[in-house]
């Protein structure tokens, strides 16, 4: 259970994303950091208006300190691409900032994290939120979208669906859009039609209103 005693556990007061990254590095609010290389914390322009989120680094995410540099990120890139987009539009983070992962030989397999730690990374998420405030959050993975809206989310029911934010985050986006991971597209025993299918959740984010360029 996270307590406020518990150093780094609770991201300080500030709207700082400089601060905020810093203060994230020494966080142990959960078991995570422990075998984690670093602490990857969100990147991106400090006025976006569209918030990515997705599940937590993967390996290369870890080993590099940044969200979204591995195949899963480059397959992001392509998609945003098609729609008209590129990351420069986007702040993007994970709602688990640590990689969980299983030793395989020398190989470092990913594992879902577990709700326990959703919840205790989950105030570092909102601190990036109320930094931030997007006027879309674009929630990549049912772990994602549950980190928001609770764990009774089926992302099944509501993938590409435009989202009021709950209550508790009334005022910091003006709505959400949730999809699959890229990585889900990657394991695809049909990846074109998984691509195909992401790319279409994705759409309506380029044909809105959204600034297609750096914020």
């Amino acid at each position: 259970m996270v307590t406020s005693r518990e150093p780094g556990a609770e991201p300080p007061d500030t709207t700082s994303l400089g601060v905020l990254r810093q203060a994230a590095r020494e966080c142990r609010g959960c078991g995570l950091y422990r075998d984690a290389t670093a602490t990857v914390f969100g990147a991106g322009g400090a006025r976006a208006e569209i918030f990515a989120v997705g599940e937590q680094p993967g390996d290369q995410e870890d080993r590099r300190g940044e969200p979204f540099v591995g195949p899963a990120g480059q397959l992001l890139d392509r998609a945003l691409g098609d729609v008209g987009l590129n990351r420069d539009c986007l702040y993007l983070t994970n709602a688990v900032k640590h990689f969980k992962f299983q030793l395989r030989g020398k190989r470092r397999i990913h594992d879902k994290p577990a709700r326990s730690e959703v919840v205790a990374c989950r105030p570092w998420l909102v601190a990036e939120l109320q930094a931030i405030r997007p006027r879309l959050v674009l929630l990549l993975g049912a772990t994602a979208a549950q980190s928001v809206y609770g764990s009774g989310f089926r992302l099944t029911r509501h993938r590409g669906e435009p989202l009021d934010p709950p209550d508790e985050f009334a005022g910091l986006f003006a709505s959400a859009v949730a999809t699959v991971h890229p990585s889900a597209v990657l394991r695809a025993p049909d990846r074109d039609a998984a691509y195909a299918e992401f790319v279409a959740d994705l759409r309506g984010l380029g044909s809105s209103d959204l600034a297609r360029g750096a914020p």
